[in-house]
């Protein structure tokens, strides 16, 4: 009987020693995990404070155009372009009254009197198919030229509005019962046109002309004859 009680007051303090033991462990881990759980708190709490700029922004530089890389010399220096158009006129002392499209090149160069002022020079050189036929006579204007001046105002310095005159030459050529006769007439021009700056070291303008070539006397038709006309056209230049 005694050894019996003995064995259960044994096994009784054993478990109750297992039991200790079992609540010390798990209260480490207990303490581990809390331990652990703080420390991520703490390391989450300063990535927080620390402030985040993020990249740095780029100035605003103004909305781009595409004239704007050349708009300092937009209107300076030599040029070369093209040009298309039509043209209509009557001829001195006939009642003929030639009219065609034209198209040519022309070339000049320009200067910067301020900011805002322009001057410059430029010549062309056209063919045309301006010509009528009245009654027995027929006029045409095979070709002319211009050599001019120009000045003009700039408008958000890549609009520029201009006045144009100088030197005008040209053909006309009569013809009447088979025979044909053609002289070589100078005369003066003027004018006004609209250029506009589209993209770097292009341009593109629409401009009116009044051409006045001075009389010859025709042998065919025993009068001096000379022709004046309008053109209006459109053209394009390239800028070195």
């Amino acid at each position: 009987m005694q050894v019996r009680l003995a064995q259960t007051i044994r096994a009784q303090a054993n478990r109750a020693v297992a039991a200790v033991a079992w609540e010390s462990s798990m209260s480490r881990l207990v303490l581990a995990a809390i331990a652990l759980t703080g420390a991520g708190f703490a390391v989450s709490a300063q990535a927080a404070d620390i402030p985040y700029y993020g990249p740095r922004p780029t100035p605003y530089a103004g909305p781009l155009t595409a004239v704007q890389p050349r708009l300092a010399d937009c209107w300076l220096g030599p040029y070369l372009g093209g040009n298309i158009g039509y043209a209509w006129g009557s001829v001195d002392n006939n009642p003929a009254k030639p009219s065609g499209f034209v198209g040519g090149v022309q070339g000049g160069y320009n200067w910067r009197l301020n900011p805002s002022w322009v001057f410059g020079v430029e010549g062309d050189i056209q063919v045309t198919g301006a010509d009528q036929t009245f009654a027995p006579w027929k006029f045409a204007n095979p070709w002319f030229g211009t050599v001019r001046g120009r000045i003009g105002y700039t408008f958000d310095n890549n609009i520029l509005f201009y006045g144009t005159g100088g030197l005008a030459f040209g053909e006309l050529r009569g013809e009447t019962f088979g025979l044909s006769e053609s002289h070589t007439n100078a005369g003066w021009t003027a004018g006004v046109g609209v250029e506009y700056g589209f993209a770097p070291g292009w341009s593109a303008k629409v401009e009116y002309l009044y051409v006045d070539l001075s009389s010859n006397n025709f042998t065919i038709t025993g009068v001096p004859n000379g022709y004046h006309f309008g053109t209006l056209r459109a053209g394009i230049n390239f800028h070195f």
